[in-house]
């Protein structure tokens, strides 16, 4: 290396440092933060010395490079955005000091965050879960009416995928429809039709036969589907999350793997599993826009590569090969 080279690189460390005492003494920055900045810039450092370049002198392409190599390293999307964060902080500060006449991170794009996608759970888990609930609902005894609205509760969730605060406030009305679609009234008040599962018709049926006998030896009467002592006069959904979770973990499922919301999730992607057009998974969920109901469409593409993976000749063989 000329001693040019090695004067650029020296002079990058000690102006990382001077950066590292600004941060701190005049924006205050924590311990961790600095440790964090230091660690972040001293992996650039040691990148930037492969390319014969330093801190000091580094150009755009310089940088891109880094994150690219960051990418390839597999560092997820968050831990480069912070890296960056750290390279713009850095470089304002030289910019500031006079020490650079430019920016090279101002034409930088932010690494592109991944959608998170839905938790789902699988059909055989789902049909755990309802067995589970009708087999305890068919127990007589103390406890019945709590067994048989949990019952009800997953059987509606998962035959119509409304959202958890559309369910908890069904009305009682629902009872005396006694058909095969039932009218649910979403956000802005909008109405959409949702068609019921035959066990989950049974569900309100004997939910509705339990609430009768109730009402006949004195209870009172209830405008709510699920009534509850809050000041909503419903059960609040909060509630129904934390029962939920006992239940799976009764089923031998892993309680942080379930959620009302999640079940929602379970509805939509096993009906697009098993072939129904899009358009109408957004009707039923009631999503006013099919981009919202688009992000099932990744899930069903990870699970079709991982099928793929698992189970087509030439993956395998790539897997296993002679």
């Amino acid at each position: 290396m000329s001693a040019g080279a090695g004067t650029r690189l020296d002079l990058s460390a000690a102006h990382l440092e001077s950066f590292l005492e600004m941060m701190s003494a005049e924006r205050g920055a924590a311990n961790n933060t600095l440790q964090s900045y230091e660690r972040d810039l001293s992996d650039l450092l040691h990148f930037l010395k492969s390319r014969k370049t330093s801190l000091t002198a580094a150009a755009s392409a310089d940088l891109a490079a880094y994150l690219a190599h960051l990418s390839a390293q597999g560092f997820a999307a968050s831990s480069q955005a912070r890296r960056l964060s750290a390279m713009r902080q850095f470089y304002k500060f030289l910019y500031a000091e006079g020490l650079r006449g430019d920016d090279p991170t101002a034409i930088l794009d932010a690494p592109r965050r991944q959608a998170a996608l839905p938790k789902i759970l699988s059909e055989s888990d789902v049909s755990r879960l309802l067995t589970l609930a009708a087999e305890e609902a068919a127990q007589e005894g103390p406890g019945l009416a709590f067994r048989l609205r949990m019952l009800a509760l997953l059987e509606l969730l998962y035959a119509t995928g409304m959202r958890v605060s559309e369910l908890v406030s069904l009305p009682a009305k629902v009872l005396d429809h006694e058909g095969r679609f039932l009218m649910i009234r979403g956000k802005g008040n909008k109405e959409r039709l949702v068609p019921l599962s035959r066990s989950a018709i049974k569900a309100l049926a004997a939910l509705g036969e339990h609430r009768r006998q109730a009402e006949k030896a004195g209870q009172a009467e209830s405008p709510w589907l699920f009534p509850a002592a809050s000041k909503e006069g419903y059960l609040p959904r909060q509630v129904f999350a934390r029962e939920l979770k006992d239940l799976a973990s009764r089923a031998g499922i892993r309680a942080s793997h379930i959620s009302p919301h999640v079940l929602r999730h379970a509805f939509a992607s096993h009906l697009l599993q098993n072939g129904a057009d899009l358009r109408i998974v957004q009707e039923l969920l009631g999503h006013s826009d099919i981009s919202t109901t688009q992000i099932y469409t990744h899930v069903l593409e990870e699970r079709l590569r991982q099928v793929v993976e698992t189970h087509h000749p030439l993956a395998k063989s790539a897997k296993n090969p002679d």
